[in-house]
């Protein structure tokens, strides 16, 4: 049953989402489409409720309630970036809004933005981290809680990935090409200052 939840929450996840975007953009309810919107976190809800009781009914704790801790985790760490993402996709495509800038790809600009998904990675896993131990705690010490402690473990290497890679991007960062930061000089000069003949 926490499996078919926790797939039924994430096709509800990209329902509300694509729906929600509909009624905001393409049939101009702006209102209507954020309340819609704004539905999404009950999801997380529903299933974190319904994984309690399934424990609270003497379940045994294994990989499917990990899994709903690990879900509602990430859902919740990089649920709203990607709502801003889609929502700027949308304003751009339906209301006239502008196209969404591209992540940077050298330099200090690169490193910012790598720290910045590792954040959003590592809030997630540190939510899942929190929900699992709850979930440990719950079922105390007379119950077998080997398959949350390995989903915790998981979690942590998640975290120690990207620090890995927001790291290497701060020691090593990537450096524009000299082509293309030449032709990027040349592109951006301001009009009205002399011609390139």
């Amino acid at each position: 049953m926490i499996v078919t939840l926790v797939i039924a929450a994430e096709v509800a996840f990209w329902v509300l989402l694509a729906a929600g975007l509909a009624l905001r953009y393409a049939l101009r309810m702006p209102r209507t489409g954020l309340v819609l919107l704004l539905c999404e976190p009950l999801l997380e809800v529903v299933l974190l409720v319904a994984t309690a009781l399934d424990l609270r009914n003497g379940a045994a704790p294994d990989w499917r309630h990990g899994l709903a801790a690990v879900y509602i985790g990430f859902t919740v760490g990089l649920g709203p970036a990607t709502l801003r993402w889609a929502d700027a996709w949308a304003a751009h495509r339906f209301a006239g809004g502008r196209r969404p800038a591209r992540a940077p790809k050298y330099g200090r600009a690169r490193t910012v933005h790598e720290w910045r998904t590792a954040g959003r990675w590592i809030l997630a896993s540190a939510l899942a981290l929190a929900l699992l131990e709850g979930a440990v705690r719950y079922v105390g010490g007379d119950g077998d809680t080997g398959e949350l402690r390995a989903w915790q473990e998981r979690m942590l290497w998640v975290i120690a990935v990207n620090l890995v890679i927001a790291a290497s991007y701060t020691l090593f960062p990537k450096r524009e090409p000299r082509e293309e930061a030449a032709g990027n000089a040349v592109d951006t000069e301001p009009d009205g200052g002399g011609s390139f003949r």
